[in-house]
């Protein structure tokens, strides 16, 4: 095993004092073309191309000398760090970092980033990272070749939001550009790129030095000067503590109880994408925008639409309204993890059993009804979970106020 293994993080300026004396007594470097030509890079050491870091590793814990790996910026921040230390590699390792392509890139811009989500998006968690650019109003996204920025905005259409695109940073082709969301797919990027997704309901003043008027008033302003936590506060968004409000907080078309059920049976969490069907008045939407889902909210009825977005904005949540009748609306709309169905229609649970989202759920004022939602998500290849759930509402005097029945189903996919 190597006798010491130092992981300094290269960001464009000269190695610190501890960076230089570890490169000055390495027998190994490993790191990618661009760090093993630096010129601290001693020529007598063994240099080893960084391809795969398994088989990096491996070469190291059989070195018998001092090895050194270059990466770029933190290299605990989504970098070789976690790989190294696996414990199949028993590979004990000094960090020296240097700034992160994010802490850059958000200072390129002049924000501050201490609310701000990171993602890594490749091609196997694109889709993820980009629900999360749906739900949160600042996003950093480390991008990959084929998970770039313009397949970031392609699978955003719909939704407006302002990107700050950064190029190469701390190289002499070092670029920033600003642009909205729908402008992104028409050019071609460089990699390596960082790309912050900006927007919604929260503002930044602006971006220093790179035409702040180009910006939306997109940054967090919050009046108590700033946050405790980095990413965002633990409680979901705004004043109000707990899920399932009442149904009077909402508008009164969905009972608590039966929204409770549908949100646990649907388990919506950060990077899912929720389609709620027949929202009518939001409740179940914004709850799961809460939660940190993506969430489209569709419904015929336009003035229920402005109804929802007017919550959403009350409720200092992301979501998107689509005005349209089921199943035809749904038919350009990104793929969803879970579905909510607010009134039953098997044609409309048809076609979402046809998009194969992890789970389904829908409520039925009647048997005839609820037997016919069961029938399309059995024939759509889902486990039903069945429930007839009663709920009464009793006044200050314990009386009987109001009664309801409702059916739920919950579809869970084979």
């Amino acid at each position: 095993m190597a006798d010491r293994v130092t992981v300094i993080g290269w960001d464009g300026s000269p190695p610190s004092e501890a960076a230089r004396a570890a490169l000055d007594a390495a027998t190994l470097v490993a790191g990618t073309r661009q760090h093993l030509a630096l010129p601290y890079v001693p020529a007598q050491a063994e240099h080893i191309v960084l391809g795969s870091i398994d088989i990096a590793a491996r070469r190291i814990a059989g070195h018998r000398g001092t090895a050194v790996v270059l990466a770029d910026g933190d290299p605990g921040f989504f970098g070789v760090v976690r790989a190294l230390r696996h414990p199949e590699h028993g590979l004990e390792v000094e960090v020296i970092p240097g700034v992160s392509a994010v802490a850059r890139a958000f200072a390129r811009a002049g924000m501050p980033w201490d609310d701000a989500r990171v993602v890594v998006a490749t091609s196997r968690t694109l889709r993820r990272a980009v629900n999360v650019c749906r739900s949160y109003p600042k996003v950093a996204v480390l991008t990959a070749p084929g998970a770039g920025p313009a397949e970031v905005a392609l699978l955003l259409t719909g939704v407006h939001r302002t990107f700050v695109i950064c190029e190469a940073l701390g190289t002499e082709q070092e670029q920033i550009t600003i642009l909205t969301s729908d402008k992104v797919a028409d050019h071609i990027w460089r990699d390596p790129n960082v790309v912050l997704v900006v927007g919604g309901t929260s503002a930044i003043p602006g971006i220093a030095g790179l035409g702040a008027a180009s910006l939306p008033s997109v940054g967090t302003t919050r009046p108590d000067g700033g946050g405790w936590i980095a990413g965002r506060d633990p409680g979901f968004p705004g004043p109000v503590r707990g899920w399932a409000l009442p149904a009077a907080d909402y508008g009164g078309h969905v009972p608590a109880g039966v929204r409770a059920v549908q949100l646990a049976r649907l388990g919506p969490r950060t990077g899912d994408l929720l389609w709620d069907i027949g929202a009518a008045d939001g409740a179940v939407s914004v709850e799961a925008a809460r939660f940190g889902a993506a969430v489209i909210a569709v419904d015929s009825n336009a003035d229920a639409c402005d109804w929802i977005a007017a919550t959403a904005r009350r409720s200092g949540v992301q979501l998107q309204v689509v005005h349209g009748t089921a199943p035809q609306a749904l038919e350009d709309l990104p793929e969803p993890d879970v579905v909510r169905i607010g009134c039953a229609d098997a044609a409309v649970v048809a076609a979402c059993a046809a998009r194969r989202p992890e789970r389904i759920v829908a409520a039925a004022a009647t048997r005839d009804g609820a037997e016919a939602v069961d029938r399309a998500l059995t024939e759509g290849g889902y486990t039903v979970e069945r429930m007839l759930l009663q709920s009464v509402a009793l006044d200050a005097g314990w009386d009987e106020r109001d009664r309801s029945y409702d059916f739920v189903l919950c579809g869970t996919r084979h």
